[in-house]
């Protein structure tokens, strides 16, 4: 799986960073829940949390690590509705501006969008629990988010001039490297420190 650089380091730099593999798969292999905190919690993109869950799952037969990878991140995600405003308010106070400033203008309106499907789906999981059809239905999402999200990758990858990263530097990598790993780290160090002192 790919650790993804944070904010404020875009485009062709993430995509370069991103790729930077770090094989820790077998340091958490046969934990699934484990496994998929970490890869929810250490990689910044949604779609990346989920190809590295999709991977472990194919590699060590975990669909459990993929399910739980995904919600963690969206877990994150979800606190984006107050962090956001949250910050954008604190970086704005006592600042004077011509133009008024509105909360709205930087809400994170997509998180909105997985609220609402985490709620159709547990509402139709309660409610068409015994629904053939539904369960179908879910099984073709699932196979089609497979097939959507390689085919997402492979766009990124596709995208990608060599020539504009070689242009950047190596400053922004070296920035990009440095972020990954402090994130991994913190991570797996939280991790261990949960299963020393919590179970």
């Amino acid at each position: 799986f790919f650790f993804q650089a944070e904010d404020g380091i875009r485009d062709d730099l993430v995509t370069g960073v991103q790729t930077c593999a770090l094989p820790i798969y077998f340091y958490f292999e046969g934990n699934s829940l484990f496994a998929g905190l970490f890869l929810g919690t250490a990689i910044h993109e949604t779609s990346q949390v989920a190809a590295a869950g999709l991977i472990y799952e194919q590699q060590f037969n975990s669909p459990e690590t993929l399910n739980i990878a995904t919600v963690t991140k969206l877990i994150r995600n979800t606190f984006l509705i107050v962090m956001i405003p949250l910050f954008a308010f604190l970086y704005n106070r006592g600042q004077t501006k011509e133009r008024g400033y509105s909360i709205l203008s930087i809400f994170p309106y997509f998180v909105l969008g997985f609220v609402g499907m985490i709620i159709l789906r547990n509402v139709g999981d309660e409610v068409f629990s015994t629904n053939n059809n539904w369960i179908d239905l879910i099984n073709s999402i699932k196979s089609s988010s497979k097939i959507f999200l390689t085919m997402a990758m492979a766009a990124i990858g596709l995208s990608t001039n060599l020539k504009d990263v070689r242009n950047m530097g190596y400053k922004p990598f070296v920035v990009g490297f440095t972020s990954m790993l402090t994130v991994g780290i913190v991570s797996i160090l939280t991790i261990e420190i949960y299963v020393k002192f919590f179970i």
